[in-house]
């Protein structure tokens, strides 16, 4: 199909659903409720019953525990997915049956042909299909993609990522979690908007080694690093593990450039903690005010995601992360995967 001719709804409310009550939807009720004059809130859905009940009373809308019935029996412009990464081919395969769009949380798959399966599947029933990356909205990551867009740094020579996070052994109860049909693990799970940064930010990659390792009761990986080697020459490497003690550490970027160096550190890259470059500019005196204090891994860029979605749905925008963008990480992560299970160095594009 035409990707310029997705309809445009302009003169009334989205009509929107969400499937998955549990701990990421939180974000996604108070965007939307941030966006209320824009958005209606129409129905929820999930198998927990408790969870279901809980946001039916709390946001006085209807509840259903299956998804079909629920894209029967309303009328919705767009589904927002909060459910484990391995239902969301399916989920979004049904709603572009029923011609409603979708938001897609991370990882928006757990296996790239499936990523591929929802991209076509809803250029076919010509909906949209968003993949949250909320990461690429905070303030500090802004400031470093204009430095590289800019060229300040001049050739990248050399990019670290470290995301030294906590998750004890119950967090991985209700048997979903660190699941490789539903979850993955520390990189296509917790850090994976961090894998995101590394292609999004520094530009295609050419080749991943990995090593993972597992000491949680999990099926996936708690722990690992990747080498990587990207089109333009420039060398990296990332570091992931959520056995950090007593709680979460940082998540961090340095990147090395024959111009300029920055770090970007805190919690979720949330503090600008070192800024230098051989030309100046005149927002390098804003960068302290970009820095923010949170403890959340989540940083504040859900509502923003939620404004391009109203914007890209009223036709006043292109989207930030479609689901080809959302293919980018998603490739990435599985080129890991591969590397770390075959001990191989693997190569980019993937061909399957």
């Amino acid at each position: 199909m035409n990707l310029n001719s997705f309809p445009i709804i302009d003169k009334r409310k989205l009509r929107i659903g969400l499937i998955g009550c549990g701990r990421i939807s939180k974000n996604h009720f108070k965007s939307i409720k941030q966006y209320e004059k824009d958005f209606d809130l129409v129905s929820v859905c999930d198998v927990n019953l408790d969870a279901l009940e809980r946001a039916k009373k709390e946001y006085e809308i209807n509840g259903y525990s299956d998804l079909h019935s629920m894209l029967t029996s309303e009328t919705l412009d767009l589904l927002v997915l909060c459910t484990p990464g391995g239902m969301h081919c399916r989920q979004t395969l049904l709603a572009a049956e029923h011609g409603v769009h979708v938001i897609s949380e991370k990882p928006m798959a757990t296996r790239f042909a499936d990523g591929v399966k929802m991209v076509e599947a809803c250029d076919e029933a010509g909906v949209r299909l968003f993949v949250v990356k909320q990461n690429r909205h905070n303030p500090t990551l802004k400031f470093l993609k204009r430095a590289i867009d800019e060229r300040r740094f001049g050739a990248l020579k050399m990019i670290h990522l470290n995301v030294f996070w906590t998750r004890p052994q119950e967090y991985y109860g209700g048997g979903w979690r660190g699941t490789w049909e539903f979850d993955g693990g520390a990189f296509m799970n917790q850090a994976s908007h961090y894998v995101d940064l590394m292609q999004w930010l520094i530009g295609p990659v050419e080749r991943v080694q990995s090593m993972m390792g597992t000491t949680r009761d999990i099926e996936a990986e708690d722990t690992g690093v990747l080498n990587l080697k990207w089109r333009n020459g420039a060398l990296g490497s990332m570091a992931v593990t959520m056995l950090t003690y007593p709680k979460n550490l940082e998540a961090s970027i340095t990147i090395l450039g024959e111009k300029g160096t920055a770090k970007l550190g805190g919690l979720a890259v949330n503090e600008i903690q070192h800024w230098e470059f051989q030309e100046k500019r005149d927002y390098d005196a804003d960068i302290l005010s970009a820095s923010d204090e949170t403890t959340s891994m989540y940083g504040f860029g859900h509502p923003l995601y939620y404004k391009n979605v109203i914007d890209v749905m009223r036709g006043r925008a292109e989207p930030v992360t479609d689901g080809r963008e959302g293919l980018k990480s998603l490739e990435l992560l599985t080129a890991a995967y591969i590397a770390a299970r075959d001990g191989s160095s693997v190569g980019l594009p993937l061909r399957f």
